[in-house]
């Protein structure tokens, strides 16, 4: 494919006030200290309280990506929200976080791509081919995910493994003189894997009509993640030789790689998968877990922030979804 002029012109994160750290895990589960975090590979995580909803999170988020793209809300010409989960069935969530901005009445559009862990790699992709037709000049995407709402507290597959929070990035035409560019994108989706991550409850096939304990049951995030990882590991060699074919690019090309920050086990097989040094890798899931679509921009908010992604490098979006989905991107930044 062709290289679209798209620029990441600021971003921004919002991480709840609390803080859990794995020592709770072991305490709860009567383990010797330190056993979670070997484990799960996360020493601690973010959880929102309860005045800490989805589209407060976003709201925050976006305006500090703002502020970061020295821009004002107003000048947006559309409003992303890239989440796995909504706050609430209808309206989508974009719309309550255009509220959560003071934006309620500016008309700007605001609408919700849910590719689960995917979501923001998807909003951007879409984003980049919007702005090369000259549809939209200035775009926010943000995901804000709380899976903290989700979780069986007694499951110790993935009670310990998530956080909750929020990251935006304001994207668009390049500014003057920028070589900013989408070199590449590519998605794979195989729906054998999709009871392997899932919630089942809330949508039209286990509602509040059916029997309540069911209802309750169906609402708590379901995981088998040895079968995940066999299938996406079977499909990622493939799937990772035509993402960088398409961008005519090597390994050795990408500055960094901001993946998805599934676990620790993931990230670690992820590395070995690439070939490449573990300080190419961005990883931020010891101290934030997995924080479902917002674990890919929060990365990469943290390798901009820490100097690791600097103008004018090559670096790569990727991940895994429910689904089960394989997507990445390849940028100039």
């Amino acid at each position: 494919m062709s290289a679209l002029p798209f620029q990441i012109l600021g971003t921004g994160n919002y991480l709840p006030r609390q803080t859990v750290h794995s020592d709770a895990f072991d305490a709860r589960w009567g383990l010797a200290a330190g056993t979670t975090f070997r484990q799960v590979g996360v020493r601690q995580r973010h959880v929102a309280a309860p005045d800490e909803s989805s589209s407060f999170m976003a709201a925050r988020a976006a305006e500090r990506a703002l502020a970061a793209a020295g821009l004002q809300a107003e000048q947006l010409d559309v409003i992303i929200s890239a989440c796995a989960v909504m706050e609430q069935a209808i309206p989508c969530l974009g719309a309550q976080i255009q509220r959560a901005m003071g934006l309620g009445s500016s008309g700007i559009p605001a609408f919700d791509i849910n590719a689960t862990c995917l979501s923001f790699v998807v909003a951007m992709d879409l984003a980049a081919s919007m702005v090369a037709v000259g549809r939209w000049k200035r775009v926010l995407i943000v995901s804000s995910e709380m899976p903290s709402a989700g979780l069986n507290p007694d499951d110790k597959n993935v009670a310990a493994l998530f956080g909750d929070g929020a990251a935006a990035a304001i994207v668009g035409l390049p500014l003057e003189g920028s070589e900013s560019a989408l070199l590449c994108s590519h998605m794979r989706t195989y729906g054998e894997g999709a009871a392997h991550c899932q919630i089942r409850g809330g949508g039209t096939w286990l509602h509040a009509q059916k029997e309540v304990s069911d209802w309750r049951r169906s609402s708590w995030f379901e995981m088998d993640g040895r079968a995940t990882y066999r299938l996406a590991a079977r499909h990622f060699p493939d799937f990772l030789q035509t993402l960088l074919s398409r961008a005519d690019r090597g390994m050795e090309d990408l500055s960094c790689i901001v993946p998805h920050q599934a676990s620790g086990k993931a990230l670690d097989h992820l590395c070995r998968a690439l070939g490449v040094p573990a300080e190419r890798l961005v990883r931020t899931l010891a101290d934030l877990g997995n924080q479902v679509a917002a674990s890919i921009p929060n990365a990469l908010h943290h390798a901009i922030g820490c100097g690791r992604l600097q103008r004018g490098d090559t670096f790569a979006l990727l991940g895994t979804g429910a689904g089960l989905s394989l997507g990445g991107l390849v940028l100039r930044y």
